[in-house]
């Protein structure tokens, strides 16, 4: 069985189905259809396509609720309920697997082949980017993981990435049950902690929320979260930055009465931040970005739904209010199609930004989280090593061959606006106005990419003096994410002309902790301390913040102060362990 929506058709064989435009994947989501036709047909996922691409086909298919007929294939259509646990992968009519068969297919070198929801899959592929790693993966060979992938994962993971040949059929037969080892091997502990955990009242900072999750996340999701690139240097570099950055308040300034609220992208939200697009949530809490989502509604604060959401695109935006302003991250893919596939979703479902991360044409090493995806020590299959180091934990997100002129093909396929995310340096800025984009968001993505490139809050500083230079500062949004865990940050960052502040990693660790309740939390705490630090500062609303209100002698070359809270959570990168560690 199968959930979401997929429409299928059954053509006869034609020229024009044999070209380039081959139908690959279903489009919608809110329902499913299933054809039936003459046998001898062969049938395809149905495709829709908008004709403003070149490298899309000129035409395009609209559904009808009930029954369609084309003249030139015969196709019957009818809309029909799923099990909720479906994938969503088109696979066609497939034989059933004999469960005889599956228990020969338990290693890489016979294919490793797994059960999930009744279906059989071979993975020996979806292995290397697994987001929780090889070893889990190669534990379920042979056995039905369907509880482990459903506490994880997407229910559309395997349609975005997995080909149709992976999926082998149903299963015949009952088979064994893979034994969940998602936990840690202190898992007793663990759980003690998770009860004995802090009080959500006695949670007084960001960096609170980050101290607990170390504390009570398994040892995989925490080395996910909070793994950067390399050395991490540009992980602290870009919160150190903000603490070589003072203040020059003013006084005798009527304060009694301070709004925080502003306008992003056309969107009235109650502050100047949102959060920030941040993968697999639900390896931190069982309500991933539902309960991210619901937080955000509830104090008016954007949320930037992930392409690696650990939840559906669709139950996100569902668990949403009806009047939530969300925006969405796009990884572009080789495959465009698929890009402009989410864009039309994002249009239809009132998406208000579309963020395309650009500074991914390759995944930054990040070792934390590579120690956790290596197989285990006894095994010494260097090939496949090579493959899992070589693919990205979050299913292989990169296309070298991205460039300013698909930018500009997104921006005309759609009336979104279209920032692009990952600038770190000025002239990409000006680039950008250049070709007309609607934001940019300063940020080295974490630390987790290029380690030693610059805080994009020292980025800032040099944009916000070259645009008033040219009088460009109005021409585009500015945007800034990475080493934030104060209002007092985000008041910075306002006063260098930001025009919001993204927050990725303290929503994780605050939805890790407490769930929706968490995320609630951390956005009442930073608009506590953004209104009373404006107040302190002499302002009373976000246009009052200005450069002339900053202290930047020590920002760039300066030495920065220590902080013990920061400094306590962070966990420094250790050497290869001795087998008998």
């Amino acid at each position: 069985m199968h959930s979401g929506v997929e429409f299928f058709t059954i053509f006869r064989t034609s020229s024009m189905l044999k070209s380039k435009y081959a139908f690959r994947k279903p489009v919608f989501s809110a329902s499913q259809c299933r054809l039936f036709s003459n046998p001898t047909f062969r049938r395809t996922p149905l495709y829709r396509w908008d004709s403003k691409s070149q490298d899309r086909p000129p035409f395009s298919f609209k559904l009808p609720t009930s029954i369609l007929f084309f003249s030139s294939v015969s196709t019957f259509v009818y809309i029909h309920s799923f099990t909720d646990n479906s994938i969503l992968l088109d696979t066609g009519e497939k034989p059933g697997v004999p469960v005889e068969e599956l228990s020969k297919h338990l290693t890489l070198k016979d294919g490793v082949w797994v059960v999930i929801n009744g279906e059989v899959y071979d993975l020996s592929e979806f292995i290397a980017v697994h987001p929780g790693g090889a070893k889990i993966v190669l534990h379920c060979a042979g056995k039905d993981a369907s509880d482990i992938f459903n506490k994880f994962h997407a229910k559309d993971v395997f349609e975005k990435f997995l080909s149709e040949d992976a999926h082998l059929g149903p299963l015949i037969g009952e088979a064994e049950k893979a034994e969940d080892i998602t936990n840690s091997g202190d898992e007793e502990e663990r759980q003690e902690r998770i009860k004995n955990k802090p009080p959500i009242n006695s949670v007084y900072n960001i960096s609170d929320f980050e101290h607990i999750s170390k504390e009570i996340l398994t040892p995989n999701a925490w080395a996910y979260y909070s793994s950067a690139a390399d050395d991490e240097f540009s992980l602290r570099e870009n919160h150190y930055a903000y603490s070589r950055i003072f203040f020059h308040p003013k006084v005798l300034t009527d304060v009694q009465n301070v709004d925080i609220s502003t306008e992003m992208l056309g969107s009235k939200v109650d502050a100047p931040f949102y959060c920030s697009a941040a993968a697999q949530a639900r390896l931190g809490h069982p309500d991933g970005e539902i309960s991210i989502a619901r937080g955000c509604g509830r104090e008016n604060i954007i949320q930037m739904i992930s392409s690696s959401s650990s939840n559906t695109f669709d139950e996100i935006l569902d668990a949403a209010r009806p009047d939530q302003p969300q925006w969405f991250q796009l990884y572009v893919l080789p495959d465009r199609s698929f890009s402009y596939k989410m864009i039309d979703k994002c249009k239809l479902r009132g998406i208000k930004g579309i963020f395309v991360t650009v500074d991914t044409a390759l995944l930054g090493r990040r070792e934390k989280d590579m120690r956790f995806r290596m197989f285990d020590n006894d095994n010494d299959d260097l090939e496949t090593e090579s493959l899992a180091k070589e693919k990205d934990p979050i299913m292989s997100f990169k296309d070298p061959g991205l460039t300013w002129d698909d930018i500009r093909k997104f921006k005309q396929a759609t009336d979104i606006p279209i920032v692009i995310k990952g600038v770190q340096r000025v002239d990409d800025v000006l680039l950008a106005i250049e070709n007309n984009i609607d934001g940019v968001v300063l940020s080295n993505h974490g630390g987790r990419q290029l380690d030693f490139s610059r805080a994009p809050i020292e980025v800032l500083a040099d944009v916000n003096k070259v645009l008033k230079q040219k009088n460009l500062e109005n021409k585009i949004e500015i945007y800034i994410d990475g080493g934030v865990r104060r209002g007092s940050d985000v008041i910075k960052a306002l006063c260098l002309g930001a025009k919001g502040v993204g927050l990725g990693r303290a929503f994780l660790y605050a939805n890790s902790c407490y769930g929706e309740k968490g995320v609630v939390k951390a956005i009442r705490m930073l608009k506590e301390e953004m209104t009373l630090d404006m107040k302190l500062l002499g302002v009373s609303n976000i246009s009052q913040l200005t450069p002339e209100l900053l202290d930047l002698r020590r920002l760039q070359g300066g030495s920065h102060h220590s902080d013990h809270l920061y400094n306590s959570a962070y966990e420094p990168l250790t050497p290869a362990k001795f087998l008998d560690e």
